[in-house]
């Protein structure tokens, strides 16, 4: 792996852990409708950034739209009622795979994709990287 690939990978983690502190801290500060849509906004933008860190050549409509399908297999994969028991034994499963269904969070998912495939492209343009997009 090259240094600049290091150093790609290293920018994406800090934006992955920036994502998750944030998530930790604003859905709380919000109304609880506002505060669900950011926290599934975030889930989404938070695979996005885990993606890039480990494939950073991958096209931020790439990584977003594998984002946002894995967000969607996840919200109806808790239509199956095994992420809630999963959920009952593990703060970790609860974390990563919520625990029941909610066609609402559909749209969080979808606006974290478009904010996080917008960030990328305007950090892309910010950094004189206009190539592959």
């Amino acid at each position: 792996m090259t240094s600049s690939q290091m150093r790609s990978r290293a920018r994406w983690l800090l934006a992955a852990a920036a994502v998750v502190a944030l998530g930790l801290v604003a859905p709380g500060l919000l109304p609880s409708a506002a505060g669900a849509l950011l926290g599934g906004a975030l889930y989404t933008a938070l695979l996005h950034t885990l993606l890039m860190a480990a494939a950073p050549r991958l096209r931020p409509w790439t990584a977003g739209a594998a984002a946002l399908a894995t967000s969607f297999a996840v919200e109806t994969f808790q239509l199956t009622g095994v992420p809630e028991t999963l959920a009952a034994h593990s703060r970790l499963a609860r974390l990563a795979l919520g625990t029941t269904f909610d066609p609402s969070d559909l749209l969080g998912y979808t606006l974290g994709a478009l904010a996080a495939v917008a960030a990328h492209l305007a950090a892309r343009r910010l950094a004189g990287g206009r190539g592959r997009q």
